[in-house]
């Protein structure tokens, strides 16, 4: 029989359907004489396909082959199964596969054996470029806003030409033809071809010249053997393998703990709470296992300055592979897992550290629509047929589920008690949500608008307004932004206390599409959608003017918490509930550093960058750089001190401004040098009783006379509202910062360094993107490392060194507890407690 005859009986046999298959391939010469056929090199000797090319020509996705099993029983043996790669069983010249039609109507149509190459445009050798697809036909570009090293070992690994790449941003090798096909990758870095990738998103709006991504097939200049996470089901968790000696490998899980996890999320720039997993959780590895008996102290900046038994030295299986996640999620998220599209699957959700399923005991329509509408999709939902995504694993977590439908989350329906069920895993409920083929969104329910979540916050009750839109989560731009539209945005989220607006980037600068500005609430709306506003098309902001919101908002600062002198010297308040450490450069938390302050020219009190930093030794003094004062002299009227600031352009509600009553700069500092770079603030006011301390206001601990860390302390941050890549940032940030031998600073400065005075510390990483030290906007502000109990001391205060993130030259900083002698006899008095 002929094939295509055969094909159309076994489409009419199990969908009474056909659709005609275009067989005009001319476009194909296009490209012909170009780029090697994709498909070329998975052809076997008897002539069949098995390779990975899994699209139509004209762009559609596979379907599996075990959707047609008469199908497969006509043609045993010919590399049909569980998967949905293009195939040639009839032994047609050419692979072809059965694709659904956005009607739901099913054919059959040749697959693009171009579909989905690659190749680099515009760099200097065949191993680096800008970044080109093919896709229906024309070559086009992919968007840098969200393109990764991952995505870039992708595309050499296809090319054949490394088994990792760099990604390059902001059209490094100048600008495309301008058109744009892909928004996103999303590849874990393990995949063969892009078109493997499976979280690949379609541009939906404009992606402009400049933002063309680039390639360089070379490992990435930066701490240590790159790292990658495999075989997870989100970007943050996978089995741990390292780049070394040119190829990828596992690492073995012996001694394998929370803390080496921690080194895997900070070298990956990934935050969220790190987990370490064992016995090949995200499935076992192949080929070399690079490392084994890993003890990381947490502090480490990349996984290779851990202590290990050297690579490739161990005694173990793939079996014992270690694994790694650094799990931003809270209680009820929900995923939907094992489905070929980001749009279908399993239903996962999230509770107390744990992925479970869900029982699919009653459940609807109703339910499946509450489900993915969570997930941000505006089209219809069903719940998929028994068994259709296959059974899960581990926890079963919910059961007994009642929605009525217009919920906004799975979390507020009704449920039973977390993990009591009577079910099993063939009863794990699957998902399909509908996609709206026009990227229109329609309102569902009409009455609500979009929906609306805050980002960047310390908790849930604030943070950057992030609203969906056209597929998308995007902010709210700050033109006419106040507290009548916070208002709104809270009461929309479920919060019926006081609202406060927070204009200007106050939670950080978001990313993608600006999607509103000139909301103008009456304040009598129950949704931020019913509010008149402007769209994405009709304003020129950046997203340093992302408006926020504090819901449930408490004007008045906390009664003190302490009393100058006592015990609470280095200890802040909530830090308890945030993060154990630092990962790079970052945005800190309002509050977490109560001991910074900022000097300002009287003149410029109310500019947008202080001229030094300082940090709060007890009630009444602060410690800062004598250098700070060279230019402008130290007659106390000319400054103010600001305690309590985070946002250098809001007022903040912790925020006082008080005036020195004098200035002391240490009596052996001359302009000329960097020596006793140390100077004094005395704040106006009787002693002990200059300032009342509160949560965001304390004092750091001074080291104990004499006292020396050890060889890598506890942890080392410093904080200040200093440049970054020549910018002036808004909120104050935080780096965490290793100290260093003083040999090596002695190498690089000379006599310039005198280790009895000075310290220095930095990462000495060539990559730039992962380095952080101190900037000129920083000098005075404090470097604190981490104690016994908890404590921060202050270690160092930043002064001087070459240039602002020079991985050759880290920063140098005055060693605090050489000037102890000094400070208590300026001060009369000995700082709060000492380390």
């Amino acid at each position: 029989m002929d094939p295509r005859v055969w094909r159309m009986f076994a489409l009419l046999g199990v969908f009474s359907v056909l659709l005609e298959v275009n067989g005009d391939d001319s476009y194909l010469n296009a490209v012909q004489n170009t780029v090697p056929l994709s498909c070329s090199e998975g052809f076997t000797e008897l002539g069949y396909y098995n390779g990975t090319v899994s699209q139509t020509d004209s762009g559609s996705p596979c379907l599996k082959w075990t959707e047609f099993p008469d199908y497969m029983q006509q043609y045993p043996g010919r590399g049909l199964g569980e998967h949905n790669f293009c195939r040639n069983p009839d032994r047609e010249s050419n692979p072809w596969c059965f694709f659904r039609q956005s009607s739901g109507a099913i054919g059959w149509a040749y697959c693009d054996c171009h579909q989905g190459a690659v190749r680099l445009a515009g760099g200097s050798s065949s191993k680096s470029g800008r970044l080109e697809v093919y896709l229906n036909g024309q070559w086009g570009s992919v968007c840098d806003t969200h393109w990764t090293d991952r995505d870039a070992s992708v595309v050499c690994r296809q090319l054949g030409l490394s088994e990792i790449g760099t990604a390059l941003q902001h059209s490094y090798f100048g600008p495309g033809s301008g058109l744009f096909h892909y928004a996103r990758l999303g590849c874990r870095g393990d995949e063969k071809s892009l078109l493997e990738c499976r979280s690949r998103k379609f541009v939906t709006s404009d992606c402009n010249h400049g933002n063309e991504a680039g390639v360089v097939c070379a490992p990435p200049e930066g701490n240590g053997p790159p790292l990658r996470l495999v075989g997870g089901e989100e970007d943050f968790e996978g089995r741990v393998e390292v780049f070394h000696d040119g190829r990828w490998g596992t690492i073995c899980d012996d001694q394998w703990d929370d803390m080496d996890a921690e080194v895997v999320c900070r070298q990956l720039g990934l935050g969220g709470i790190p987990k370490a997993w064992s016995w090949a959780h995200f499935g076992q590895g192949s080929g070399a296992i690079q490392l084994d008996a890993v003890q990381c102290t947490g502090n480490e900046l990349s996984l290779d300055e851990c202590r290990h038994s050297g690579w490739e030295q161990h005694n173990c299986d793939h079996m014992e592979d270690a694994g790694v996640s650094c799990n931003p999620y809270t209680d009820g998220v929900v995923r939907l897992v094992d489905g070929d599209n980001p749009w279908e699957g399993r239903l996962e959700v999230y509770h107390s550290g744990d992925w479970g399923t869900v029982c699919d005991d009653s459940w609807t329509e109703q339910h499946a629509q509450v489900v993915c509408r969570q997930l941000g999709f505006r089209g219809g939902a069903e719940v998929a047929s028994a068994g259709a995504f296959g059974e899960g694993a581990g926890l079963i977590l919910l059961d007994d589920v009642e929605c009525e439908g217009s919920e906004s989350s799975l979390l507020e329906c009704k449920h039973s008690v977390w993990g009591r069920h009577d079910c099993s895993h063939s009863e794990d409920v699957g998902i399909r949500c509908h996609r709206v083929e026009n990227n229109e969104v329609p309102l569902a329910p009409e009455s609500t608008g979009p929906l609306v979540r805050l980002a960047g916050g310390d908790n849930r009750k604030e943070g950057r307004v992030e609203v969906f839109l056209n597929g998308e989560w995007g902010s709210v731009c700050d033109h006419g932004w106040n507290d009548v539209n916070a208002a709104v945005v809270c009461r929309q989220l479920g919060f019926t206390g006081v609202s406060k607006a927070r204009p200007m980037g106050y939670f950080g600068a978001g990313k993608g599409t600006i999607h509103l500005t000139n909301v103008r609430c009456t304040g009598k709306e129950s949704f931020l959608g019913e509010c008149p506003s402007k769209g994405q098309d009709s304003h020129a902001c950046k997203h340093g003017q992302d408006a926020g919101v504090v819901c449930d908002y408490l004007p008045e600062p906390e009664a003190d918490i302490a009393v100058v002198g006592t015990h609470t010297c280095g200890l802040r308040a909530g830090a308890e509930r945030r993060s154990k450490r630092i990962v790079g450069g970052y945005k800190s938390l309002r509050g977490e550093w109560p001991w910074q302050a900022s000097l300002w020219l009287r003149s410029q009190s109310k500019g947008n960058q202080p001229l030094c930093g300082a940090t709060l030794i007890n009630s009444c003094w602060l410690l800062t750089a004598a250098h700070c004062f060279k230019r402008f002299g130290s007659d106390a009227s000319r400054y103010v001190v600001k305690l309590g600031d985070y946002h250098t352009k809001e007022q903040d509600d912790f925020e006082r401004v008080l005036s020195p009553e004098r200035i002391e700069v240490h009596r052996k500092y001359r302009t000329e040098s960097w020596e006793h770079d140390v100077a004094l603030i005395r704040l106006k006011g009787s002693e002990g009783k200059c300032v009342s301390f509160n949560p965001h206001t304390n004092a750091a601990c001074l080291p104990a006379p004499g006292s020396k860390w050890g060889k890598r302390p506890a942890s080392c941050v410093i904080t200040g509202w200093g440049m970054t890549d020549t910018e002036h940032p808004s909120t104050l940030l935080q780096a965490w910062v290793p100290l260093l031998p003083s040999w090596q600073c002695k190498k690089r400065y000379g006599e310039r360094f005198t280790s009895h005075d000075m310290l220095c510390a930095g990462s000495m990483t060539s990559d730039l993107r992962k380095h952080a030290d101190s900037c000129q906007g920083d000098s005075g502000g404090p470097l604190v490392c981490q104690g016994e109990g908890g404590r921060w001391v202050l270690t160092g205060v930043i002064s001087w060194g070459h240039g602002c993130g020079d991985p050759s030259y880290p920063g140098v900083y005055s060693r605090v507890s050489r000037y102890l002698p000094w400070i208590e006899q300026v001060t009369h008095s000995t700082a709060p407690l000492q380390h």
